[in-house]
């Protein structure tokens, strides 16, 4: 019965899929689902026309029910989702990003010197040790970068925060 129904009323049963989706693709699932439906158990359907009305009604009930289901979850999805104020890092970000542009206006050496002396947190006369040079070549690298990176500070409006990366040594 099913294979008769398939030849004979495919096309009107796409067709009917396709009016009541308004998706080619939707609506040939909704075929499919329907056809499922009605012949996974035996039935008692006399002939093609009368299996074609209950394929019908199958894919109307099918359609209809998700329409619902659709209907239903756009009401309640929206509850389901805790609103939650998240701060908006842009500033930061855009901060962080220019800091890092700054950084890279400096000569190797001043770049190295800078990190060495405030990340690494070490005392001039060990930033030199490390880099092989006098300890007044050192701090002139880190004047010229200090004053380099506060020159970009200032034109990028850059608000600069200290903060201690450990117990200071002095040099």
């Amino acid at each position: 019965m099913m294979g008769e129904l398939l030849h004979v009323a495919a096309s009107r049963l796409a067709a009917y899929g396709y009016l009541l989706t308004g998706s080619q693709h939707a609506g040939e699932d909704l075929v499919q689902d329907a056809i499922v439906k009605v012949f996974v158990r035996r039935r008692r359907i006399p002939n093609v026309q009368a299996a074609e009305a209950y394929v019908r009604a199958a894919m109307r009930t099918i359609h209809l029910d998700a329409m619902r289901r659709e209907a239903r979850w756009r009401k309640v999805a929206p509850g389901q989702v805790a609103q939650q104020e998240r701060p908006d890092h842009a500033d930061a970000v855009a901060d962080t990003d220019a800091m890092g542009r700054a950084l890279a206006t400096l000569s190797g050496q001043e770049r190295t010197a800078i990190v060495l002396r405030y990340f690494d947190d070490l005392t001039v006369t060990d930033v030199a040790a490390h880099m092989k040079l006098a300890d007044g070549t050192v701090k002139r690298y880190l004047s010229n970068a200090l004053t380099k990176l506060g020159e970009q500070a200032e034109a990028l409006e850059l608000t600069v925060e200290r903060a201690p990366v450990g117990p200071r040594r002095r040099s």
